[in-house]
């Protein structure tokens, strides 16, 4: 394994030769460093091996499938906070949508502007550096921003990570109202094919999970206004 791969910020994981390129080219350009790979097998032994940044994930790549790589980056104690970017030529509302729920940070129709590729990779390398340097707690609710995992009385909530962050931003600012294209935005990033409809059913979920330990009602709903949270100790 060359050095290149070993100290690379960037993973692309693109069978598509052409695509690869284009994108190592420009981030390259934009002052990192990128390694690159064509199918899942081969991005799992990377991940495996070394510390990246972020990666670029093509959903449909060969081998190990770009969702169920996702979903595998997403269950391992070391890699599960890593910003993954979704890169495709599926456009339906609907697939973008799984994607993001299954734990997309961000997702790039193609095809794509490189300069917005460039854009999108530092924006959400800028908020995943903000995000790990935040602590909340409540009287009952602790965030694990390194782990990207919450806590009650001791007891870590099962959370996707879209519901992670969602809680996160709200507990930001308990008792604050935010919309819910503040939320799209800071939560799901700028991406104008996202419904605000998926803020209510991440909401939902996150109801559920906390409802387990008798707290759903924690995020309240302001109607025609969008959503806040409440302290549990208030």
């Amino acid at each position: 394994m060359t050095d290149e791969i070993k100290n690379a910020d960037i993973l692309i994981v693109e069978d598509e030769v052409a695509i690869a390129r284009l994108m190592e080219i420009h981030l390259q350009r934009a002052g990192y460093s990128v390694a690159c790979c064509g199918n899942g097998h081969d991005a799992i032994a990377l991940l495996e091996s070394n510390a990246y940044k972020l990666m670029l994930l093509d959903r449909m790549i060969p081998g190990v499938r770009g969702l169920d790589l996702l979903r595998w980056l997403r269950k391992q104690e070391t890699l599960r906070t890593m910003p993954v970017v979704m890169v495709t030529a599926l456009s339906q509302t609907e697939e973008r949508i799984r994607g993001l729920n299954e734990g997309a940070d961000d997702y790039l129709p193609k095809p794509f502007e490189p300069d917005e590729l460039v854009a999108r990779v530092q924006a959400l390398l800028r908020r995943s550096v903000h995000d790990r340097s935040v602590h909340e707690a409540d009287s009952e609710i602790i965030l694990d921003h390194d782990a990207m995992e919450a806590f009650v009385l001791g007891k870590r909530v099962d959370l996707r990570p879209l519901e992670f962050r969602l809680l996160q931003r709200l507990m930001k600012k308990p008792g604050k109202v935010r919309s819910r294209e503040y939320l799209l935005d800071r939560v799901w990033g700028v991406n104008n094919f996202v419904e605000e409809r998926t803020v209510d059913v991440t909401v939902k979920r996150l109801r559920k999970a906390l409802a387990e330990y008798g707290l759903g009602e924690s995020i309240m709903t302001v109607r025609g206004s969008g959503y806040r949270f409440v302290k549990t100790g208030s």
